[in-house]
């Protein structure tokens, strides 16, 4: 069992959303969401496995979700989101942050906007921070950004993909890795984030995008997050996981 990064008092109140949560209701499950009641996530990136990771962290009642982005809204941005954009919501420009807020603001009451790249002159607005999902394609901002979480002794789950074309096919992983300040080790002795490498704005841009899997990294990510919070059962206490396209398997690695 891992161990939680924070205690609920198991009640949900005042409640974070906008209209009365009934699929809990409904599915008996109220007492178990309640773990996931109180505190404050980050979501630092909202390409597409930062939205949607959004997508599900806004149906849990922590108390507020704080987005941190610099990009604004354009065409292929709607390719790699969860649900529909408009054509108006595309051509508008919006910052991303601003965007999805607006969205999700319409399900959950504790939504925090930063049109800002994360980097070492604003850190401070992880101040308020108790955990903290990496969805960043750069690897300059992963480097700094890592140190400066565990010296802050935030828990984190950095989730990315890795894909390339070959033969005419893709090929590639999606990656989550877990650190909390009960195990960090694994991160560094195995260089299982990638923060060192070439130009990162080539990377990105030569780099595979697909919405699938975007979707496959935040729901591995999100999953591993509701089992720190005890929601979901846990018999593997992986901190390392890895999904290869090709078999259709999923490794876990960095066990507690």
């Amino acid at each position: 069992m891992r161990p939680m990064p924070a205690e609920s008092s198991g009640a949900i109140t005042p409640s974070p959303f906008v209209y009365e949560d009934t699929a809990s209701s409904r599915a008996g499950i109220d007492e178990v969401s309640a773990r996931l009641a109180g505190g404050t996530i980050a979501i630092i990136g909202l390409g597409g496995t930062g939205s949607e990771t959004l997508d599900l962290i806004s149906k849990t009642p922590c108390e507020r979700i704080v987005l941190i982005d610099g990009d604004v809204v354009e065409q292929h941005t709607a390719w790699r989101a969860p649900g529909a954009m408009s054509l108006d919501e595309i051509t508008a420009g919006l910052p991303k942050v601003e965007h999805y807020s607006s969205v999700y603001g319409r399900m959950h009451k504790g939504i925090i906007a930063h049109a800002d790249y994360i980097g070492p002159g604003n850190f401070h607005l992880l101040d308020d921070v108790d955990f903290v999902f990496i969805c960043l394609d750069s690897i300059d901002a992963r480097a700094s950004l890592i140190p400066e979480l565990e010296a802050r002794g935030l828990p984190f789950i950095d989730a990315g993909l890795g894909l390339r074309l070959a033969e005419g096919q893709v090929m590639g992983q999606v990656r989550v890795t877990t650190s909390t300040p009960t195990m960090r080790g694994h991160v560094h002795e195995h260089s299982r984030i990638p923060v060192a490498g070439g130009d990162d704005d080539d990377l990105y841009r030569s780099n595979i995008q697909v919405a699938d899997l975007n979707r496959l990294a935040a729901t591995l990510a999100v999953i591993q997050y509701k089992q720190l919070r005890g929601f979901y059962a846990d018999s593997e206490a992986e901190y390392h996981s890895v999904y290869a396209i090709d078999g259709n398997t999923i490794i876990n690695a960095d066990r507690l």
